[in-house]
């Protein structure tokens, strides 16, 4: 038996039919849960894929911005290249 983290429901998990990271909802609060231990089994509450989406999108944004400022610099060295004739 296992105990739900959010509302503290006994939950039947069978230590034989999961792995450790395998998620699974709490028949009682419906809250997602994930297997963190098999010996005994702990369940803690899963993190939210939507969460795990937006961290990646943010790591695409600053990799495009880091692309963009190198840009804006080469364009300002070719300014400054062409600006002294004498």
């Amino acid at each position: 038996m296992a105990s739900c983290p959010e509302c503290d429901a006994e939950i039947e998990v069978d230590e034989f039919d999961v792995d450790k990271g395998d998620q699974l909802s709490c028949p009682e609060c419906g809250s997602n849960l994930e297997v963190t231990s098999l010996s005994p089994i702990e369940l803690e509450i899963a993190p939210d894929e939507d969460d795990e989406d937006d961290e990646d999108d943010l790591e695409d944004e600053d990799d495009d911005l880091d692309d963009d400022d190198d840009e804006d610099e080469d364009e300002d060295d070719a300014d400054d290249d062409g600006g002294w004739d004498e």
